[in-house]
């Protein structure tokens, strides 16, 4: 039929690839408008998540299995009619004509967009609240003739649904690396404008005359939950020191080789105490890193925990306990986070497992951590029991920590 008032061509009228960058580059942009002090301020993970969803595009769906139709009366144009009507140019005649009407969720902008994968095809419809719907005349009284002529329409707007939908995953998957990437560009250009990039790391490194003990692995349909903007109570930033990523890993490393260590030879380690574990992991630690000449090396307070302090502050704490379940697991990690203070601190857990089944502990540690009130995401996974997590300080929520997590079977 013609294409009359309120139709449009679907699939058919804007490139679907300009409006999905136009919609992220708009988020982008965003960012690059954010005042300095709420970027240097704001928890990362949550500011990155919330730009996230303001950026992804809910996918269509058409919901084929509530398709209802209806009739009505219309004038036709003479030129609307098969050939084997006699009817005269330029008048109109009266013909039943049966709408159908589609159901759909999601983005309805994507039903004028032209995937870059696409069929040859074009149809008009009516869009009209959450349902579309397109017309066919009844030219001859034929049910069977209008039900292939809707099946025909229908596979071939499911095709085009189709292409456009996996633009659109395509698409979403995608943000996240690219938003955090943005994000991460702004704040770096900020603490380099504002020259306190040299301020923030602490001077540690390794030793370059102790021979390594042990070998260093290689790393290896529902409702919408939307997300607020992130809220920063501080004013103004002021640099913290924090451990160098690098040189963090480098520790973590370390601590797992140690740990790793305690399961190929255990008849050597049965029978120790948290606290004579703990001094295997510092008798490594010690001659392998070196501080500066303002901050102290490893040293260790209380019974199991090892500290790496630098003015008088914690910047990293490992502390050391036996596995004796969930609720102890959870306390550790509350206990090693009052021990901190800054921001960017990074810490570890460390978890002896006595227990025979030490997989059904290590998998309650990976269930359970999420419960804990600083948690605020998983980061990723070395091996099969060294997982990294984000933590925040005690009420802060902007003020995040990294904390591995580590577990090792130490049968006693």
């Amino acid at each position: 039929m013609r294409r009359g008032y309120g139709k449009i061509a679907i699939f058919a009228e804007k490139d679907l690839g300009d409006y999905l960058e136009g919609r992220k580059s708009s988020v982008i942009h965003s960012i690059e408008n954010e005042q300095d002090d709420y970027l240097l301020n704001v928890n990362e993970s949550d500011y990155v998540r919330y730009k996230v969803d303001e950026a992804l595009v809910d996918p269509l769906e058409i919901h084929v299995d509530q398709i209802y139709a209806s009739s009505s009366e219309q004038m036709i144009p003479a030129e609307y009619f098969p050939q084997s009507f006699h009817v005269c140019s330029g008048k109109s005649y009266k013909k039943d004509v049966i709408k159908f009407h589609i159901p759909f969720s999601g983005n309805p902008d994507l039903l004028r967009c032209v995937p870059s994968t696409r069929v040859l095809w074009s149809m008009d419809v009516e869009i009209s609240g959450n349902e579309f719907s397109f017309e066919i005349i009844n030219f001859s009284d034929n049910a069977e003739s209008i039900g292939r002529d809707k099946d025909s329409n229908m596979r071939s707007i499911m095709q085009q649904l189709g292409n456009v939908s996996s633009e659109v995953e395509r698409y979403n998957s995608g943000l996240h690396s690219q938003i955090k990437q943005a994000f991460e560009a702004r704040k770096q250009r900020i603490l380099a404008k504002s020259n306190v990039l040299a301020s923030l790391g602490v001077p540690i490194k390794k030793a370059g005359n102790v021979s390594p003990t042990f070998s260093v692995p290689t790393p290896q349909k529902r409702k919408k939950v939307t997300f607020s903007r992130p809220a920063v109570a501080e004013t103004g930033y002021k640099p913290e020191p924090s451990l160098d990523q690098s040189a963090y890993t480098d520790i973590l490393r370390l601590i797992h080789d140690v740990g790793k260590e305690f399961e190929r030879l255990p008849s050597l380690y049965a029978g120790k105490e948290e606290e004579h574990l703990r001094d295997h992991f510092l008798m490594m630690l010690e001659p392998n890193f070196e501080g500066s000449a303002t901050g102290e090396t490893f040293n260790k307070t209380g019974k199991t925990d090892i500290l790496l302090r630098y003015e008088g502050k914690n910047v990293f704490i490992a502390e050391c306990k036996f596995w004796r379940g969930q609720k102890n697991f959870l306390d550790t990690i509350t206990q090693l986070l009052g021990y901190l203070t800054w921001r960017d601190s990074k810490a570890a857990v460390i978890m002896f497992v006595p227990n025979k089944d030490f997989t059904s502990a290590l998998e309650t540690a990976k269930h359970v951590i999420s419960e804990h009130q600083n948690y605020i995401e998983y980061k990723d996974q070395i091996d099969e029991t060294w997982l990294n997590y984000s933590f925040h300080l005690n009420g802060d929520r902007n003020r995040a920590v990294s904390i591995a997590v580590m577990l090792y079977h130490t049968p006693r």
